[in-house]
């Protein structure tokens, strides 16, 4: 074998992830079905993006935690609803109640001490919302007549400038 491994045309990575989120969706389902009790010792850390698309948290949670958060489904949770794409559940933070809505993309890590089994994600750029920020400074809408008041038909400058769209796609 050489060393030039050749690049796959296959999203094998992709792939991968996504079975081994629907391993967690499969374990929720497990324990929803079963009334949401968790048998004997099993208990889960799940970790999370809380920037992630689709992420439904309170606001003082994603303040505290604006990159990821790992909560403990054990013994006080309630109202598990597996989905599909992602579940919500009812925890309890500082005796404050509160919902939270987690798409399985968003999931980081999911880990079974009781059993010794984890699993690790890896976090996808697409499937973060982006980040809010203010307008650069040169983000003006340029007009047709020069004055900087409006765009041309195009959405481009009339200044003979090009535009050029770059896609940055996942690195291979």
């Amino acid at each position: 074998m050489s060393e030039d491994t050749p690049d796959s045309l296959i999203p094998y990575d992709e792939i991968v992830q996504e079975a081994l989120r629907a391993v967690v969706g499969r374990v929720l389902g497990e324990i929803e079905r079963g009334g949401s009790e968790l048998p004997g010792n099993h208990h889960f850390y799940i970790t999370f993006k809380t920037g992630a698309a689709g992420v439904s948290i309170p606001a003082h949670l994603r303040e505290r935690f604006p990159d990821e958060m790992t909560i403990v489904l054990q013994n006080k949770f309630w109202d598990l609803d597996v989905r599909e794409d992602g579940f919500t559940v009812g925890l309890s933070f500082n005796q404050i109640p509160a919902k939270l809505e987690i798409p399985y993309a968003a999931i980081t890590a999911f880990v079974d001490p009781a059993v010794d089994f984890g699993l690790q994600f890896q976090a996808s750029v697409a499937e973060m919302e982006p980040e809010a920020h203010e307008d650069a400074e040169n983000d003006a809408e340029i007009a047709s007549d020069g004055s900087g008041d409006g765009e041309s038909e195009e959405g481009a400058a009339d200044d003979g400038s090009n535009v050029v769209t770059v896609d940055f796609g996942r690195k291979k």
